[in-house]
């Protein structure tokens, strides 16, 4: 925390300032967007990152993730928080809301003299090559609406395991204090209702699907904007998310792979439903998580209540400087261009110099447009963070 005439300013108040177009006493928050890279890691310790630091970012100690946890995923709250503490960016405890979707029995479906097919963790059945670095997917999670239906059964029985008061609140409830204290701020991820059907179907019967199954997408979405009425909300009410970020995924370099259209049928329709219900539980600001150029889908997602995006893909053109001319409300983190920081303190600062008009408007948070590539020397990022510090301090600094 930093003392400012007088005043305490914490780094929850400085990141909601931020993202709310006020300027921070001080400085704007220093964060990363995203959790780092094993393949970054790996590199980086051989460059001086301390190997405790490094191995312990999603290190559970030893012991097994108890089945509670992969629905309630509390982890990167602990080894991510001390590696970007370590790094000196500010405190944020990383949370994620798992659907029910997950727990399968992994077991052997076929094998033969060259593979072995197996179902695993996810519900997918794979194939793993003996003689070769391959693993081909085998059969998607569902197939047909039998296997929704049978899904549907399993997700429920799932619910009443794992999703209790006392689990939320032995692994929610210990950050609540410290919280309310400012002394960090909370990140929740959730998955969305173009995500979660692409996963389980898989891409291209996904997309089939919204022609041959509409009715079954639907069924599959009120049942996912229903558990998040009915459990995502114990967990807000414990730690209400100073940002809540819903994974879609839904673009490409080339555009989005739904309509305008489809998505206000699929996925907005759910969108209207479920940001007032984040609101009324204190979220403080509601993104959406998508690579990919999304440009011409922006002004739909508006209309739901969505209020900004991360990362914002720079090499799929999303030029945030040119997105807030058009959407002078919109809200971003990320949209500093990851390939910048491996080619050198230039070409960092060039990077910074592009975006601080963004900066000083506010409702902003520098971050990489998604993790650091492995590409990248340690010692380049920290000259990243030492910059990113000093440009915070002009954050919200245009408030006209």
């Amino acid at each position: 925390m930093a003392c400012i005439r007088g005043f305490i300013i914490t780094n929850r108040e400085r990141e909601n300032a931020t993202l709310s177009f006020q300027k921070p006493l001080d400085r704007g928050p220093v964060e990363e967007t995203f959790f780092p890279w094993t393949l970054s890691l790996n590199r980086w310790k051989d460059e001086g990152l301390p190997i405790n630091i490094a191995d312990g970012v999603y290190s559970t100690g030893g012991r097994e993730i108890r089945p509670e946890e992969v629905y309630i995923h509390t982890v990167m709250a602990g080894g991510v928080y001390e590696y970007e503490r370590y790094l000196g960016f500010d405190g944020i405890k990383r949370l994620f809301f798992n659907l029910p979707f997950l727990n399968f029995e992994t077991k052997t479906i076929d094998e033969t003299e060259d593979y072995i097919i197996k179902q695993e963790f996810d519900g997918w059945q794979r194939k793993h090559y003996k003689n070769r670095d391959l693993i081909e997917e085998h059969r998607p999670v569902i197939c047909c609406k039998n296997d929704w239906e049978l899904l549907k059964q399993k997700a429920v029985s799932e619910i009443e395991k794992y999703y209790s008061d006392e689990n939320f609140q032995s692994l929610c409830g210990i950050y609540k204090e410290r919280h309310e204290n400012g002394d960090f701020s909370v990140r929740i991820g959730i998955t969305g209702f173009f995500w979660t059907p692409r996963t389980l179907l898989g891409i291209e019967q996904h997309l089939l699907a919204y022609y041959d199954y509409p009715e079954m997408l639907h069924d599959m979405n009120r049942f996912i904007l229903e558990v998040y009425y009915e459990r995502l909300g114990k967990m807000l009410d414990i730690l209400p998310a100073d940002v809540l970020y819903i994974m879609e995924d839904l673009s490409g370099a080339n555009g989005p792979m739904i309509s305008p259209a489809l998505f206000d049928e699929f996925v907005g329709s759910y969108y209207r439903q479920l940001v007032p219900f984040l609101k009324s539980k204190g979220v403080g600001h509601i993104f959406v998580d998508t690579d990919g150029d999304f440009n011409i889908l922006i002004p739909n997602f508006i209309e739901t209540g969505i209020e900004g995006f991360l990362p914002m893909d720079v090499n799929a053109g999303m030029d945030i400087v040119a997105v807030r001319q058009k959407y002078p409300m919109l809200k971003f983190i990320g949209a500093f261009n990851k390939l910048k920081i491996a080619q050198g303190q230039e070409a960092i600062d060039s990077e910074f110099e592009r975006l601080l008009p963004v900066i000083r408007q506010g409702g902003y948070i520098p971050g990489c447009d998604h993790q650091v590539a492995p590409s990248t020397p340690f010692e380049n990022y920290l000259f990243y963070i030492d910059r990113l510090k000093e440009v915070m301090k002009e954050a919200g600094k245009d408030l006209t």
